[in-house]
């Protein structure tokens, strides 16, 4: 069975995926001469850099979230469909999904990564991801739902499982979910549970590395240990969780840390799809390509952002994996195939690295710009600013600004709440 699509005289380019990586070529050649069927198991674009907010209660899930139909409901060329490809036939030039089968002149893999728990397969039973708007409410739905259960405990050291939270992972993700965390204990929590001691609230990072923010310099690591150690937020460097039972973390320094929500930001590995050839993967599940993202030894197949490993210059051990390169992959890629159109030759790809950033709380920042670097107010503003142009669609600009300008004059999150889906239907 085939996926219900119009054959066409126009080439046929696949895209799986919608993430950074995935939309940036597809919006390239929603207005070339290609047919473009992009293939997602979401109906919506998901603003990773802001999942932390969705779980701390700062963010509606919709204001994140952009659905794919209104971004191309414009572009007769492009077309659209929710499933999961279960296999790629390059031989065929075919993918097979749980619609049917879809064939493709050009294939372009974008499926992003996964959260990588380096094959501890307790951990992964126990911790909780955050790798989609549905795992950041399931985080929010857990983080309240301890604390209501924590003001009927009597016991210490089984509220401390309640109360206590363990994040694993120093990078800018478990920088920023511990400062925020941080913010709600000392704003929040004593407004909505009076009845629970916020000293008894422990927040513990644990970073395996020597530092935080390990692609980050120097003085932008060393500020975000010193803001986060104000803040009251505990943290380990050069220390592992080697097990997680769901009610101890055991930790390679022999120390245990009682919690029932460990957090796991340590690591990605690269998402996968039977049918590409062995040699293509390669470090962390990657696909290896060439400059100009072609996976090897495939033809009219390409892998864009965190699932490619592109080596260039000034990347010899691969490109970092965030939203910067996977947009430029994905408009690099776009102009090469409408090159193709006009048979002219391709462009290598070279990413123009524009700088890092990581948020601590308010007015806690850290940027890390090509000649220099700066923190505090500054790098907060800039933050935000980067951030909040970034997400789709004007009305979610405008609603997460005011939420932010709420948060910041009351002190407040609005959106405590917890929500569980309940139905019938899978």
């Amino acid at each position: 069975m085939k996926i219900n699509i119009p054959e066409s005289s126009q080439e046929r380019v696949v895209i799986v995926g919608g993430g950074f990586a995935g939309l940036s070529v597809a919006r390239q050649l929603a207005k070339s001469n290609y047919q473009v069927v992009l293939l997602d198991k979401n109906n919506h674009h998901q603003f990773q850099p802001l999942f932390y907010q969705v779980a701390m209660a700062g963010l509606e899930p919709s204001s994140i979230a952009f659905p794919f139909r209104k971004l191309f409901r414009r572009h007769k060329n492009v077309f659209f469909r929710v499933t999961e490809v279960q296999t790629i036939e390059p031989e065929n030039k075919r993918v097979i999904t749980k619609l049917g089968e879809c064939n493709y002149d050009h294939l372009i893999i974008a499926i992003g990564a996964d959260t990588n728990y380096y094959g501890n397969e307790e951990v992964a039973q126990n911790a909780l991801p955050m790798k989609s708007v549905g795992e950041a409410l399931y985080l929010r739905n857990t983080i309240l739902s301890d604390y209501e259960k924590a003001l009927s405990v009597t016991g210490y050291d089984e509220r401390q499982g309640y109360v206590d939270i363990v994040i694993v992972g120093g990078g800018p993700t478990g920088v920023e979910l511990a400062g925020a965390l941080a913010e709600m204990k000392k704003y929040i929590l004593p407004k909505d549970y009076p009845e629970l001691d916020t000293a008894e609230m422990d927040i513990h990072l644990i970073q395996g590395a020597p530092q935080l923010l390990a692609g980050m310099s120097d003085d932008s690591s060393n500020k975000a240990l010193a803001y986060l150690q104000e803040m009251g937020v505990q943290v380990k460097l050069d220390t592992r969780v080697n097990r997680y039972d769901g009610e101890f973390a055991y930790l390679s320094d022999g120390d245990k840390i009682r919690s029932n929500k460990v957090i796991w930001a340590a690591g990605i590995t690269g998402n996968h799809i039977p049918g590409l050839p062995e040699e293509s993967i390669t470090y962390g599940r990657r696909l290896a390509v060439d400059r100009f993202n072609r996976v090897q030894g495939a033809e009219n197949i390409y892998a864009l952002g965190d699932i490619a490993y592109m080596e260039e210059e000034a990347f010899p051990k691969g490109h970092p994996q965030v939203a910067q390169v996977a947009i430029q992959q994905g408009q690099t890629l776009a102009d090469n195939l409408k090159r193709s159109l006009k048979q002219q030759d391709w462009k290598q790809f070279s990413y123009n690295d524009k700088g890092s950033m990581a948020t601590v709380g308010r007015n806690r920042a850290v940027v890390d710009l090509p000649s220099f670097s700066f923190q505090g107010f500054p790098a907060w503003a800039v933050w935000l600013l980067v951030h909040l142009f970034a997400i789709l669609g004007t009305k979610n600009k405008v609603f997460v600004f005011l939420n932010w300008v709420w948060n910041y004059l009351t002190y407040d999150q609005s959106l405590r709440l917890i929500i569980r889906a309940k139905g019938k239907r899978e």
